[in-house]
């Protein structure tokens, strides 16, 4: 049979039946091979956007890799074990969305999506997703802040981080290699459920840990530590509404849609995690860019690490500015006022042993 040729002039959703009405044909088999084009190339309508939009977000990486790469080497000698993952994490990023790109121009050009190409973003991706959950959680736990190590959480932590990466990988490749159309959604659900149910647990494994940590930064008077605890917790909140409201938005859009006759804007549903993530990743690059002070949030063994340095050294000044205008002014008493401090300074430690 010679090809034919369909112009469409109007833009739209458009599908090929193939019906018939005669009894006689029932199990005909139909072979043969149909071929799309959009003006633009041969990207389906609802994909051609992610194309742009995976370029932008290449660009966004660029910048901050840039920012974050010019802190790193300037402060080089002061860089922290979490500011080394966090680099790795944002390589992550760059590789992800720059082959997401050039899957989608590869796919624009040849008509078919390049196995290759799509398996490597979708690696990358559940890589950077696996190691993001990962480094929030073993920070929440106050790692390289609190205590050197996690301890016996350390197989939990590895185990967690494990199937979550099988999970992931195993529904970004069903969903993305080699496909076209959306799984159906019996197949999308199973695989969808356990990548859900491993976020949740991961949401609140994180926040549990977060306030133990921030209980004992509290305890132990670590002002700067706990400030930069409580802006991470509340950056975490944040995002954590956000995406829940995503979901139910999402859960609308799908439900009140069953045609695709909104395709066209349908590619937002998807960018938007991207989006999110990347803003997260922003501010925490932000609250942990590498400084000449990044040391003084690391974990320290000292007995100086029970008080915050900013809040010591003035109180301790302050102290010692009382007791001379005190011994100056009773000079006959200086014996009995150094007796006092000294039961003062052991009842501080007292309690700081107790704290311990």
């Amino acid at each position: 049979m010679q090809a034919e040729n369909v112009n469409i002039s109007k833009t739209g959703m458009y599908n090929l039946y193939f019906i018939f009405c005669d009894p006689q044909l029932k199990g005909l088999l139909v072979d043969g091979t149909t071929r799309w084009k959009n003006p633009s190339g041969y990207l389906p309508g609802r994909m051609a956007p992610l194309m742009t939009f995976y370029g932008l977000m290449s660009l966004a990486y660029l910048v901050l890799v840039a920012a974050w790469m010019s802190q790193y080497m300037r402060f080089w000698k002061d860089i922290l074990a979490l500011q080394n993952y966090l680099t790795v994490i944002i390589a992550l990023g760059m590789f992800e969305v720059t082959l997401w790109y050039f899957e989608y121009a590869n796919f624009n050009v040849t008509g078919r999506r390049p196995i290759g190409i799509t398996f490597w973003a979708v690696t990358f991706g559940s890589v950077r997703k696996t190691l993001s959950r990962l480094l929030i959680l073993v920070f929440s736990m106050g790692y390289g802040v609190v205590k050197p190590t996690l301890g016996g959480l350390t197989s939990k932590v590895v185990v967690l981080g494990v199937t979550y990466f099988i999970a992931s990988e195993l529904l970004d490749v069903f969903e993305h290699v080699g496909t076209i159309n959306d799984l159906s959604g019996k197949a999308r659900l199973v695989l969808v459920l356990p990548v859900a149910v491993l976020d949740a647990f991961f949401i609140v494994w994180i926040f549990t840990s977060l306030s133990k940590t921030l209980e004992k930064l509290q305890a132990r008077r670590m002002i700067a530590k706990l400030e930069l605890y409580r802006k991470f917790t509340n950056a975490l909140a944040v995002s954590v509404v956000i995406s829940a409201a995503w979901i139910g938005y999402e859960l609308y859009f799908k439900a009140t849609d069953p045609f695709s006759e909104r395709w066209q804007s349908a590619w937002i549903i998807s960018s938007f995690w991207n989006i999110l993530t990347f803003v997260l990743l922003c501010i925490i690059c932000f609250l942990w860019a590498p400084s000449q002070n990044s040391t003084r949030y690391a974990y320290s063994d000292e007995g100086s690490e029970n008080f915050d340095d900013e809040e010591g050294l003035p109180l301790k000044s302050g102290m010692n500015i009382e007791l001379e205008k005190v011994n100056a002014m009773k000079p006959e008493k200086k014996e009995k006022k150094i007796s006092n401090t000294d039961v003062f300074s052991l009842n501080e430690e007292t309690e700081e042993d107790k704290r311990e």
